[in-house]
């Protein structure tokens, strides 16, 4: 019996004596073209990874290392996963880093064969499987948006610092848009849009001052120049959309257009085969976001904690979403709250009509839980990787979007009237279709078969009936062979190779090869303990049944095509009811989180208030449970004369100073992202960047410690805040030795107050920076209360005026368990130092210096030149002699002396 797996003997001989045989010649061809990916190399029913692939991919999915031949002399270490099951492993590929190759056969194994017995089956690249281009259900976040970032920049003139465009899109939604930007801003925005894989020119990814920049952003992708080519941007954008023009679109400038057409060729690139269905570019407007960078992303846990998780972040605390899309929209907004308050009272409108009307906003999320992913459904239809469950996502999703546009027809408020009109769109016709189309039990891939209902196409139906006939008769066959010959265990069985045919245990077989059964049974196959045979009858039955089940299978392939065409011309009203769905499920959750929870609607208006009555920390509210009512506590740093006001936090630790700041800085996202806040009431001046210094860690990738990093955060702090900006800072100054640090805090409080004019929290342990106070009008001392009680201390978490006067560290310390001989030595150590009184040299300070170091100061005046060093340069080396440079040092050193 032969096996079909084995290797032909010419490619095993190749193998044993190292030549190259034609596979691995076209492997190690089709490797070459695509040097920087894993290459999945399809053998029948496996990928296979072959060399250093290989090697890579055993260790990061666990799966076995073997070996197939040599090459070189060297054996050649192989990997492999099935076909069946490659998500997955591509999705762990991916999440490691990994970018994946996926090359096909294209070509059947007997068209090969018919080019000589050495013809190899074609293959080839038919994908570029990386982070930033996923759409399959199975590799994405459902909930998460899977961006592409291109980096385009234009050099600086002598005038102004590097120009930045960003262009980015998410494929599996078709979201596309661009911003301008410059070096300050680069890193925040690329932090806003928080992409899963960044596009950028070669000479940019090698440029020395951005390193650091590329070395925290995960993914990041050096690509030829040619992608970022400005004077071919233009044309390949407009051939990308298939139109002759851009002009509908809108002007964009050539560094914006560069940036989108790096992102439209990466994705061809990628794709090769399929077209991502991108919407048009959309621009946002420098300054139509609260500009936050990833420092302070990460200090205020907005969407991901510190070690990384979700869970414990703002926006697990607020996601009240019930689909997929909302989800993906309510963490956009919370990365990007808006300044202009009018578009942001839009959103609160909507929230604010669905937190009076409870039995609307109820039945709202009742339908919208049965919407599916109308838009990344829609993707994949676009670029033929979609099956039948997509279709019928299309299709509930229209179904809803009718069921909700009669729900809210007629509503004014904010964006629940953009939504109306979104939903309008949504074309129940196209629904109707489809439902009647499709049946209730669809398999996952369209060539599985059986996803057209019975009673939609008639010539279907009878196609059906006949293949379904044929395998009865297959069935009355097995049970008329086993009574003929007396076999009970006797079975009709198929295969890829022999067809129909009968099955029979080898002591049974033996009986089939002699006559009278052998004039029926024809001896087809040997196995193991089992003999196959063929008959006539069943070789017609084979054609006949066949041909039925590949006519059915060719059917419903039309059908989807027919229903994939009719999704696509629709296209754009889908996705405006997608997002009509979206904002409705995202303002319905804001809603019920109100509600629940008990949050006020802000008043976001173009001054420089900041007024919060009853502030709450949202997360830690959330955390600690209704059962213990966390301490509200209120904050005004409102603006005067265009100056915001600062307050000087001081307390001891574990007094909620940390938590205080923080949910001030909370509230002003969550109030411009257009939700309601945790507070009895709040008056907010648009803030247009958000600045967070909270605890800091090492980096010692980067050789910074603790202290470094916190002086690099807060000179960004202090580099770039602008009069509408709000700042946090949390202990500036304590990573160093005492006066240091004091010092250092004493110029960042008078710089903030004088030179950036903004509002700020600015919470410290060196209480002697209160005294500033009396000189910084707009300086205003807070402090947490707590109570002594018997040598204890007891947290009341109040913020009160005033200033504290000591820090209670050792008592925080034997709260945590200090050694009692270490906590006694502590207090005699505290009282002796107590006895000196360090802050007087600070109060002399303040009496005693009208003008603080943030005020300008006289520019020096210009050095003489050293007339020493004047000489020196006059020289030149190579024109002297022997003896003149012997007198030139002698006159050298009689100018220095002189000096």
């Amino acid at each position: 019996m032969l096996d079909p797996t084995a290797k032909p003997p010419e490619t095993a001989a190749a193998e044993a004596d190292g030549r190259v045989t034609p596979l691995m010649e076209q492997y190690i061809e089709i490797k070459a073209a695509n040097p920087d990916s894993l290459l999945f190399y399809r053998m029948g029913d496996f990928y296979e990874l072959f060399f250093d692939d290989a090697v890579a991919a055993s260790r990061a999915l666990g799966i076995a290392l073997t070996k197939r031949g040599k090459h070189l002399g060297q054996d050649i270490p192989m990997a492999g996963v099935p076909v069946h099951a490659a998500n997955d492993y591509l999705q762990r590929l991916i999440q490691v880093g990994f970018k994946v190759a996926v090359c096909e056969q294209t070509e059947d194994p007997a068209e090969a064969r018919k080019r000589g017995s050495k013809a190899v089956v074609r293959r080839d690249v038919v994908r570029l499987v990386t982070p930033g281009t996923l759409t399959e259900d199975t590799l994405l976040e459902a909930r998460r948006a899977n961006y592409l970032v291109a980096v385009a920049r234009a050099r600086a003139s002598s005038a102004g610092g590097d120009g930045f465009a960003l262009a980015w899109a998410d494929i599996s939604t078709g979201e596309f848009r661009l911003a301008t930007t410059d070096a300050s801003r680069l890193a925040a925005d690329i932090a806003r849009i928080d992409p899963r894989e960044i596009v950028v020119a070669d000479a940019l990814y090698g440029d020395q001052a951005l390193a650091d920049l590329w070395r925290g952003l995960g993914t990041v992708s050096p690509v030829p120049r040619d992608v970022f080519d400005g004077a071919s941007a233009e044309r390949r954008l407009a051939g990308y959309f298939g139109v002759a023009t851009l002009d509908a679109f809108g002007s964009f400038s050539r560094l914006e257009l560069t940036a989108a057409a790096a992102v439209t060729t990466y994705v061809e690139r990628t794709q090769i085969a399929a077209r991502a269905p991108l919407s048009p570019p959309v621009r946002e407007e420098a300054g139509a976001v609260m500009l936050i960078d990833a420092a302070t992303r990460t200090n205020l846990e907005l969407v991901r904690t510190l070690a990384g998780e979700r869970q414990g972040s703002l926006l697990a605390a607020i996601d009240r979403t019930v689909t997929a899309a909302g989800a993906r929209l309510m963490a956009s907004r919370l990365a990007n709250p808006l300044t202009d308050p009018a578009a942001i009272h839009d959103r609160l409108d909507a929230v604010a009509a669905l937190v009076a009307d409870g039995p609307l906003r109820e039945d709202l999320r009742r339908r919208l839980a049965a919407a599916p992913d109308m838009v990344r459904a829609l993707s994949r239809i676009a670029m033929d990787r979609a099956g039948p469950r997509d279709l019928a996502a299309i299709g509930q999703g229209l179904e809803a979007a009718a069921g909700l546009a009669a729900l809210i027809a007629g509503r004014d408020e904010g964006e629940l009237a953009v939504a109306a009109s979104g939903l309008a769109s949504a074309d129940a016709a196209l629904a109707a279709r489809l439902a009647g189309a499709l049946d209730e039990d669809l398999p996952l891939m369209k060539r599985d078969g059986g996803f057209v209902r019975s009673g939609f196409l008639a010539v279907l139906d009878e196609t059906r009936a006949l293949r379904d006939e044929s395998r009865r008769v297959i069935a009355g066959l097995q049970a008329r062979y086993a009574g003929e010959t007396g076999v009970r265990t006797l079975k009709v069985k198929h295969n890829n190779v022999l067809g129909y045919f009968v099955e029979v245990g080898q002591q049974h077989g033996e009986a089939f090869l002699k006559a009278p059964l052998n004039a029926t049974y024809i001896h087809r196959q040997t196995m193991a303990g089992t003999m196959r045979f063929s008959t006539t009858e069943l070789g017609g039955l084979e054609a006949k049944i066949a041909g039925a089940a590949e006519r059915a299978a060719g059917l419903e392939l039309e059908v989807f095509a027919d229903l994939a065409r009719a999704v696509l011309s629709a296209e754009a009203a889908i996705r405006s009811a997608a997002g009509a769905l979206a904002t409705l499920d995202v303002a319905a959750a804001l809603a019920t989180l109100a509600v629940e929870d008990g949050y006020a609607r802000p008043q976001v208006e173009a001054s420089l208030a900041f007024d919060i009555r009853g502030g709450r920390h949202p997360v830690v509210e959330q955390a600690i449970g209704r059962a213990t009512p966390f301490v509200a506590n209120d904050c005004d740093l409102s603006g005067q004369d265009g100056k915001g006001r600062i307050w000087l936090v001081t307390g001891p630790n574990m007094a909620g100073k940390s938590t205080f700041l923080r949910q001030n800085a909370l509230i002003a996202v969550l109030a411009q992202m257009g939700s309601f806040v945790p507070a009895t009431t709040a008056r907010l001046g648009v803030v247009d960047r958000l600045f967070s210094r909270v605890g800091a860690a090492d980096d010692l990738a980067r050789g910074r410690s603790t202290f470094m990093v916190e002086m690099v955060e807060t000179a960004a702090i202090l580099n770039q805040a602008g009069p509408r900006a709000l700042v946090i800072l949390d202990e500036i100054g304590r990573g160093t030795a005492t006066f240091d640090g004091l010092s250092i805090a004493w110029a960042a409080v008078e710089h903030l107050h004088e030179t950036n004019r903004c509002r700020a929290l600015f919470a410290t342990h060196f209480h002697e920076l209160t005294v500033l106070s009396r000189r910084l009008k707009r300086l205003h001392n807070a402090t947490m209360r707590v109570k002594e009680w018997q040598g204890d201390v007891i947290f009341l978490h109040e913020v009160t005026e005033g200033a504290a006067d000591r820090s209670y560290g050792i008592q925080v310390a034997k709260l945590a368990g200090l050694p009692a001989p270490v906590i006694a030595r502590a207090r005699q150590v505290l009282s002796e130092l107590e006895a000196t009184d360090r802050a007087a040299p600070v109060r002399r300070m303040v009496d005693d210096l009208p003008l603080f170091a943030a005020a300008p100061r006289p520019a020096p005046e210009p050095a003489t030149p050293d007339p020493a060093l004047a000489l020196l340069d006059s020289l030149d080396p190579d024109d002297l002699t022997p003896r003149a440079a012997h007198e030139a040092l002698y006159a050298l050193k009689a100018k220095r002396e002189r000096s």
